[in-house]
């Protein structure tokens, strides 16, 4: 039984377990080529489906490794008859994270209240990368629930203790119109784990509402407002501009 895919773990623990097992398995496959290729075991390389004698071109494939094993009896010693597979639990004991920088232009409406993102960059550094679409659309989704966080999701609950905002209808996520184009830099730097993996999701989403807000406060810094509640909702921003009004024109009377 499984618990799922959470916490920065999959690639961590299950690359680091597939890459020592892959590493148990090569001394199997290099232990019956030796035997095929009359060498020692340490004088031959595994690589791309091949088992060769190095510096010379005595090759055989994983295929006729598995036929010898499995299929021609006489081919091998009784000794050098293994099962080519192998098992490892890895425990990486410190497990390793994302890291990433957010910078992001916003653009807000003083009359509608509405806040326009106008451009967002992520630079990401998942470690070595497995599959650059699989990273990628991790980085946008992340960044999307970011940007809910920021700007459009909220649990409301009213007087009473009854949350209001139970339904699509009135917690609102964003769509595709409201999520940018997101330009994503990568930077692969290995981590201490096996394979150089790190973790991917929390570099996306934890970046993106800091970087929204102080977008927000940048673009209204001059009427002195600094965001510090979020969601910065149209209805919270007309509230932070008429404080700001209404303490100016006490400031000039």
């Amino acid at each position: 039984m499984s618990t799922g895919t959470y916490a920065s773990r999959s690639a961590v623990l299950g690359g680091g377990a597939a890459k020592h097992a892959s590493r148990i398995l090569q001394e199997k496959i290099k232990k019956v080529a030796s035997h095929l290729l009359e060498a020692a075991a340490d004088d031959i390389d595994v690589a791309d489906g091949l088992a060769t004698v190095t510096g010379t071109d005595r090759v055989v494939t994983f295929k006729q490794i598995a036929k010898a094993v499995y299929s021609d009896m006489k081919t091998l010693p009784v000794e050098a008859r293994q099962e080519l597979e192998a098992s490892y639990t890895y425990d990486p004991i410190n497990g390793t994270t994302a890291c990433a920088t957010h910078l992001v232009a916003v653009e807000v409406d003083p009359t509608t209240c509405f806040v326009k993102i106008l451009r967002y960059v992520v630079a990401e550094d998942c470690g070595r990368i497995i599959n650059p679409m699989i990273v990628d659309g991790q980085v946008h989704g992340g960044v999307a629930q970011g940007i809910g966080a920021a700007l459009y999701e909220e649990m409301i609950y009213d007087e009473d203790g009854q949350l209001v905002s139970a339904s699509l209808a009135d917690y609102v996520i964003p769509s595709a119109v409201e999520i940018p184009h997101i330009d994503v830099v990568h930077i692969e730097s290995c981590s201490a784990v096996a394979g150089g993996f790190r973790g991917m999701g929390e570099g996306g989403t934890i970046g993106a509402p800091a970087a929204i807000a102080n977008a927000v406060s940048d673009a209204l810094s001059a009427l002195d407002i600094n965001v510090s509640i979020l969601p910065i909702t149209p209805e919270r921003i007309f509230r932070l501009l008429e404080r700001a009004r209404m303490k100016a024109k006490g400031s000039q009377q």
